[in-house]
């Protein structure tokens, strides 16, 4: 299937979704009320079978954030960008996609650790890189540091 074909077919087969062009991969923006279901349906779809989770991250643009999937189907060797977005900060939440892609575990500790976005069902939601005791998340546009490095003279 090519990028347009994929695209043409993602349109028809999920039209309560929006959609990005982009230069590298179709973009599939999902509410988070549908989100697990709709990224199942693309693994499990015989005509899609994105079977492996190459890339998650999340995105802070100040009023919300964006949970971002990059997929690829070892099958048919296409791609696709799912994002999801969440518009509570003081409480983002959204499925795990651990039971689909077991890669999503650490993926979803890195952005629980730096985000503190949370991951229901997630096997072992925790820290990995900071302490439990640390306060913040640092990769949110609010945090703020109590060390300023200035340079040497």
């Amino acid at each position: 299937m090519s990028k347009e074909e994929l695209k043409a077919y993602l349109e028809l087969t999920f039209p309560t979704c929006k959609f990005e062009n982009s230069i590298d991969f179709p973009m599939l923006i999902v509410e988070k009320e549908s989100f697990f279901a709709i990224v199942k349906q693309l693994k499990e779809e015989p005509a899609t079978n994105f079977d492996f989770l190459f890339c998650q991250t999340a995105v802070d643009y100040t009023t919300r954030f964006e949970v971002v999937y990059h997929l690829t189907s070892t099958q048919y060797r296409h791609d696709l960008v799912v994002k999801v977005l969440l518009e509570d900060r003081e409480n983002p939440v959204t499925e795990s996609v651990y039971p689909l892609w077991k890669a999503a575990e650490l993926y979803e500790n890195e952005i629980f650790d730096l985000f503190g976005i949370r991951f229901l069902n997630h096997p072992n939601l925790r820290r990995i890189m900071l302490g439990a005791d640390w306060p913040g998340y640092p990769l949110r546009k609010d945090y703020s540091d109590e060390f300023i490095l200035t340079p040497q003279s």
